[in-house]
């Protein structure tokens, strides 16, 4: 190891693993190919998510084992879950098992059928099993829901998607009270410098529930609203901050049940369902499309808000 080469996988940010010739200086170097880099991931796992089929073959071909899992996932698993088609022609090119189970039943190949290559391991192999008539469901509601919603445009925004329950229902639930047009009018002229503004929402039906919406704050995210609004049923709840990047929450029949997760970002875990798992892949990256899919809401078109006012209250506690 030179004097100026940090040791192991010191420093390496996610483009390093695109730099076959600092991933090779750095084994060169002395750097371990099993030891976790410092996202504490096993570098074959970690260039397979973010780097080149070329490190992802470097790295392949001088570790123990292919197929190693970390954290419940092998690499092949990581390739497919982040849509990189190369790297896991790379991994297989290297001997990983597409139709190894694990994440709930999701083997790499059987995910990567949900994908946007789903001929990637094709010939299918027999006695593995294919998506179930739920699961092709769901790939191509989510195709329809995000070609409908488009990209989230801006930040500062928040909403709650409620399964099962109306508008009417919600705003009930929350003892939302109209607004005479003139003061709100007066109030949304600037929303930033009105206090009174953050308690108004709007309150919108659709197929499958309702969503409580704010263009321009997080009140439909904050626990109170959203411990009344999943009384009996479900809510996916979301704050696109501005500062931290997507915040959100899952609440059931009045209790959180996930807290401080970052919807269309967040990895799967091995404590997630199979349908959870699935939903994670499906709108990874589609923050606000995943709340509507998780909550089984299933708009068709732009569905028409009443705003209304929240009574004036602690939303935090």
């Amino acid at each position: 190891m030179t004097a100026d080469m940090p040791s192991g996988w010191a420093d390496f940010t996610w483009h390093s693993w695109q730099d076959l010739a600092l991933v090779r200086a750095r084994l060169a170097a002395g750097a371990d190919p099993h030891e976790a880099a410092l996202s504490h991931e096993a570098p074959l796992h970690a260039a397979a998510g973010r780097g080149s089929p070329e490190v992802v073959a470097e790295l392949a071909r001088r570790v123990r084992d292919v197929d190693a899992e970390h954290d419940g996932r092998t690499a092949l698993w990581v390739a497919v879950f982040n849509d990189r088609p190369d790297n896991a022609r790379a991994l297989v090119a290297a001997g990983a098992d597409p139709w190894r189970p694990m994440m709930a039943g999701w083997s790499p190949g059987r995910l990567s059928l949900a994908g946007p290559t789903p001929g990637l391991f094709f010939p299918f192999p027999a006695g593995h099993a294919g998506l179930t008539e739920a699961e092709a469901a769901a790939v191509a509601e989510a195709d329809r829901l995000i070609g409908m919603l488009g990209d989230i445009q801006g930040d500062g925004f928040g909403l709650a998607c409620v399964r099962g329950v109306s508008a009417a229902e919600a705003a009930r639930r929350l003892a939302a009270e109209p607004v005479d047009d003139e003061e709100l009018d007066e109030i949304l002229d600037d929303p930033f410098d009105e206090d009174d503004a953050m308690r108004i929402v709007g309150f919108a039906d659709m197929p499958g529930g309702c969503v409580v919406s704010q263009e321009y704050g997080y009140m439909p995210f904050t626990p109170v609203v959203m411990r009344l609004l999943s009384a009996g049923t479900v809510a996916y709840g979301m704050y696109a901050n501005p500062k931290s990047g997507n915040q959100g929450c899952a609440y059931r029949d009045g209790e959180v049940v996930a807290g401080d997760t970052h919807p269309g970002g967040d990895d799967a875990s091995t404590t997630d369902s199979a349908e959870e798992i699935l939903l994670k892949y499906l709108y990874a990256g589609r923050a606000e499309a995943y709340c509507y899919a998780a909550a089984g809401l299933r708009p068709a078109v732009a569905a028409p808000e009443t705003l209304l006012r929240l009574p004036e209250r602690d939303y935090w506690t």
